[in-house]
């Protein structure tokens, strides 16, 4: 599986496994079945009220079908009904959210690489780029990855080495629940890219352990508490 690593702006490098070309083919039909079924919609409504719409009206009726992506990944947090379906979204390799005229770009590159050659100048892009990026990502310093649920055996993985020497000590006021609750945050917090989740987190063991960090980001903190309290425990711990 293909992936791409993008550094957040808490300074944490991770790994996030990219959408395949079929992802987006796949999300990509699925929102063509949108734009059928919203001119189905229309065309039933023009020919029941029997009423001259007139072509401004018309024009009026297609703008949605127009701006149906740049709309989808503006309001949707970088996602479209197809890439909702297909458990895919737009990120910046940079960390940061997507900014509306990131999604502008990648609207108005549409028109060339997806649009005007029927999807194949897409389709190259995403294949050939090591990002599996079509032109409108390249523009925009975006790329597509993976949300759905990282199966158990795609998940990151805390291990502690032979001689692991514990860092930090108080690790042990930590109840098994504690450390449960800390899994779950490390793993949405790579999962949707938010990683001001931690932020409380990494507070609240600090004042339950009493432990000082130092220059660690909460990141690297609550790996490394997970790695000290696993110490105490047995082999392996998934986030």
């Amino acid at each position: 599986m293909n992936t791409v690593k993008i550094r957040t702006t808490q300074n944490v490098e991770v790994e996030y496994p990219l959408a395949s070309a079929g992802d987006r083919v796949v999300a990509h039909m699925i929102d063509l079945a949108v734009y059928f079924l919203w001119l189905m919609m229309c065309g039933i409504v023009m020919a029941t009220t029997n009423m001259d719409y007139g072509p401004v009206l018309s024009v009026l009726l297609f703008l949605p079908l127009m701006f149906y992506h740049l709309l989808c990944e503006i309001f949707l947090n970088g996602q479209s009904v197809g890439k909702m379906a297909r458990d895919i979204k737009v990120v910046k390799l940079t960390g940061e959210a997507p900014t509306i005229g990131d999604y502008l770009l990648r609207w108005l590159f549409r028109l060339v690489d997806t649009f005007a050659s029927q999807g194949l100048i897409a389709l190259i892009t995403v294949i050939v780029s090591n990002k599996g990026q079509r032109l409108g990502d390249m523009a925009a310093g975006t790329c597509v990855i993976r949300t759905r649920a990282i199966r158990k055996a795609e998940a990151v993985t805390v291990e502690s080495e032979a001689g692991y020497q514990i860092r930090f000590p108080e690790v042990h006021l930590l109840t098994d629940k504690d450390v449960a609750l800390i899994r779950k945050l490390l793993f949405k917090a790579q999962k949707y890219n938010n990683y001001e989740l931690l932020e409380k987190m990494a507070k609240q063991v600090q004042e339950v352990t009493g432990i000082q960090p130092g220059e660690l980001s909460e990141w690297d903190f609550l790996q490394t508490v997970l790695k000290d309290y696993h110490h105490y425990t047995h082999g392996e711990i998934e986030v």
